[in-house]
């Protein structure tokens, strides 16, 4: 076995332990990720309680997303904070193979001789190629990983929805897509589909733009220039949040559970409604801050309105 080899296995084996890593803390820290999607769906059942600003002004505070674990440990017990991991998990290694492989089969596997080089050891034409080849293949990349995935994202969502309403027809994975495709058809495992899409395709082209802009023309600091695409990353994600919330939204709204029905969650026809909705009640970045939530009174007395809806009608 030559030297070549052996660097290409040790790569393999390295690539499988940081899927494994990545698996592993994806389902450690899904307790965090099953309070967000809640508090994305708009569901607060604990009432703001008076609080301070970071300014002093009185301010009604939301619980923080580990007092939220505890409410739903409490509620569901601790196998309930874990609810929706398992098709989860399922969407990522479905999607991080198959996303993989096509973008092998678009020819994007090849291994290209500038890849080794600094920004700097390169002419603008070579730069230039090297961050279209890249950008496309991120974008093949990008768009069949979430495609791939989106299916299971829905039945993740809608079984972590379900414990608003205390529901169990999102129990299992074949129950959920049994239940999908017999009131939705195809197009329910792609609910909240252009949304994520549109927010993942933006992120790709606005983070690699402004990074090889900032790399090839403002500063050629090596060492400075590996945080600039993290930092891009970060900032355009932030500013895109708000489609997040959208695509969470619209995976249930029109279902049979209560989550998903008024007064809770109203019906939109399409995203693009749920996102005017959202903006005009000052919702789009629900579940953005999870430490440090606060809440104006008129937002306060809506949501304790729409809990005690949902409330009535389980106890009816």
């Amino acid at each position: 076995m030559d030297l070549r080899t052996q660097a290409q296995d040790h790569d393999e084996i390295n690539r499988w332990i940081k899927f494994g890593m990545r698996l592993a803390v994806s389902s450690a820290f899904h307790p965090f990720e099953f309070a967000k999607i809640l508090m994305q769906l708009g569901y607060e059942p604990i009432p703001p309680r008076p609080g301070r600003s970071l300014l002093g002004s009185p301010v009604l505070v939301l619980p923080n997303v580990f007092q939220y674990i505890r409410y739903i440990k409490r509620v569901d017990g601790f196998a309930g904070c874990f609810r929706g991991l398992k098709p989860k998990v399922l969407g990522i290694i479905v999607s991080s193979i198959g996303s993989e492989n096509i973008t092998i089969k678009f020819g994007f596997g090849k291994v290209y001789g500038d890849e080794d080089k600094d920004e700097v050891e390169l002419s603008d034409s070579e730069s230039r190629q090297r961050f279209v080849r890249r950008l496309k293949r991120d974008l093949v990349l990008t768009v069949s990983a979430v495609t791939l995935a989106q299916p299971f994202q829905v039945i993740t969502v809608r079984m972590m929805a379900e414990f608003i309403g205390n529901e169990t027809t999102y129990k299992t994975i074949w129950s959920s897509i049994k239940e999908i495709w017999n009131t939705e058809g195809i197009s329910g495992f792609f609910s909240g589909f252009v949304p994520k899409m549109l927010c993942e395709v933006s992120i790709v082209i606005i983070a690699s733009s402004v990074t090889y802009i900032v790399k090839r023309r403002i500063t050629r600091d090596h060492e400075g220039s590996d945080y600039i695409g993290t930092f891009t990353n970060f900032a355009v994600a932030s500013f895109l949040y708000p489609l997040h919330v959208v695509s969470t939204c619209m995976k249930i709204t029109g279902t049979k559970m209560i989550a998903g029905q008024s007064p809770h969650m109203p019906l939109y026809s399409n995203w693009m409604q749920c996102w005017r909705d959202l903006k005009a009640t000052g919702e789009t970045k629900r579940g953005s801050s999870l430490f440090f939530r606060k809440v104006s009174v008129e937002d306060a007395a809506r949501r304790l309105c729409t809990a005690w809806s949902i409330k009535n009608k389980l106890d009816n």
